[in-house]
């Protein structure tokens, strides 16, 4: 995959909708994810790991810091999805031992879009987890959190 072809994808595509049946089928997913994560999870909007080793670690001791505002919230009944979706996410880092390269991303967003109850779901995921990690890689930062199927 080319990591410069994925960021100008998301960078120059428009918002995709998503259906309000594909909301709640995604929020009711990832709930259940989250529900099955045997950790203490703890919110904050500006606690920010500086790398996997440390989410590791802490992830050993059985917590986990989860960054509230990771990704697109509007696409959720409640912006509380976005910081779930951050948490299960780091969690398939751990599961799978891989780093936050893009190689690391992908492997990741595979771990979780095979658990995924739907095509939907895996696209809207690969942009949240695929897009926006080449996206950022490309750019230096974070791009504006956005769902794009390009």
């Amino acid at each position: 995959m080319n990591l410069n072809l994925l960021a100008n994808l998301y960078l120059e595509s428009d918002p995709a909708e998503i259906s309000a049946e594909t909301q709640t089928e995604l929020c009711d997913w990832l709930m259940q994810e989250f529900r099955q994560l045997p950790l203490n999870l703890l919110f904050s909007d500006n606690q920010r790991y500086n790398s996997p080793e440390e989410v590791f670690a802490d992830i050993e001791q059985d917590k986990l810091w989860v960054n509230t505002e990771a990704y697109d919230t509007s696409i959720y009944t409640n912006p509380f999805y976005g910081a779930v979706l951050a948490a299960v996410h780091d969690y398939d880092h751990y599961c799978s031992q891989s780093d936050w390269t893009f190689e690391g991303e992908v492997i990741a967003y595979r771990t979780l879009a095979n658990r995924s109850p739907s095509l939907e779901i895996q696209k809207i995921l690969y942009s949240q987890i695929v897009l926006r990690a080449a996206t950022h890689l490309y750019l230096g930062h974070s791009p504006e959190p956005k769902i794009v199927f390009p």
